[in-house]
């Protein structure tokens, strides 16, 4: 894939998540079945990062069930930030982090770190028993954005840290194959994208568009290899039928 159809397709998510971020929220009030079978096996004092944390629903969820530990949020969307922020208890007695950075560049390490050294912690050594990232990796378009971001995860994780992740299989679901827009919608052809690569379209507040990659078990078993990862459990959740998602549980082996 050309970069300049991966800037462009990083575009149009940037443009989607900045725009619709209140109606999006709406539309996400609560976890998934998918997402709250993973939050019912993870440590209540574990160390975790969350990619994409979007409107922090799945840190107010850990809270609900008794977590007391670290927490960082990632996301690039200033307007799902701005909401998760705002829904935060002052009275919480361990604050959550949400920070703004930008999983397509490498800056987002370094804002991580940033973070970290001003709060007084040693940048260099910072890990995370839990990386996870709910719904994130289908908007990187790719396999070497992804493997990068596949391999910044791994560096981030401590030994036989996990790397929990979903991954939207909505050709599962009609209502949602019936979204498929042209690729002309976004000044694009099919020969300028990968396989698996698709365009949807957004009825809430309003229109829009979204760049999504279905994966299946195989491509993401080859990044697996390639990152050092270790796939441990896989199933799938969510949606009517039980199988709009796609989730792993990955274990760094260092």
């Amino acid at each position: 894939m050309e970069p300049t159809t991966v800037e462009r397709l990083l575009d149009i998510n940037h443009q989607f998540y900045q725009t619709f971020a209140e109606h999006f929220s709406q539309t996400r009030q609560r976890i998934q079945p998918g997402v709250r079978r993973i939050l019912e096996q993870l440590p209540l004092t574990a160390n975790i990062l969350d990619l994409g944390c979007g409107n922090g629903e799945l840190w107010r969820a850990l809270v609900a069930q008794g977590f007391t530990g670290f927490y960082i949020g990632l996301d690039s969307s200033q307007g799902l930030l701005e909401i998760a922020r705002r829904r935060v208890p002052r009275e919480c007695p361990k604050q959550p982090i949400f920070l703004d950075a930008d999983l397509a560049t490498d800056y987002w390490v370094n804002t991580l770190l940033i973070h970290t050294s001003v709060a007084g912690d040693d940048a260099s050594s910072i890990t995370f028993n839990q990386i996870v990232a709910f719904a994130v990796l289908h908007h990187l378009p790719g396999f070497p954005l992804r493997l990068r971001l596949l391999n910044e995860i791994y560096q981030l994780l401590s030994p036989e840290g996990q790397f929990i992740h979903s991954d939207w299989q909505f050709h599962n679901n009609p209502k949602l194959t019936e979204r498929i827009q042209p690729w002309s919608m976004a000044g694009l052809d099919d020969a300028q994208v990968d396989a698996g690569d698709y365009l949807l379209d957004w009825r809430h507040g309003g229109r829009g568009l979204r760049y999504v990659h279905q994966f299946d078990e195989v491509e993401l078993s080859a990044l697996a290899e390639k990152s050092h990862f270790q796939i441990g459990k896989t199933f799938y959740s969510d949606g009517g039928n039980g199988k709009s998602g796609l989730y792993q549980v990955w274990t760094a082996v260092k």
